[in-house]
């Protein structure tokens, strides 16, 4: 058995608009200080491109907070 023959359904069938969706909606929530284990997706490269999308919303976040302190 392969590592992709472990992988469900769900990883298998995803797209580029699909991860785009998911990083956007991962940027907003790191953008707005929501915290990172609120990540919605059970599909581990979905969940990946929503926690790349929310590391960079969350240093946005970060950087504007430290301009306002």
């Amino acid at each position: 058995m392969t590592p992709a023959d472990d992988s469900t359904d769900e990883d298998r069938h995803w797209s580029l608009e699909s991860l785009n969706k998911a990083y956007q909606q991962g940027y907003m929530a790191g953008l707005t200080g929501q915290p990172q284990h609120q990540q919605p997706y059970p599909a581990e490269v979905q969940a990946a491109a929503w926690e790349a999308g929310w590391d960079d919303g969350n240093e946005q976040f970060k950087q504007h907070q430290r301009r306002s302190a």
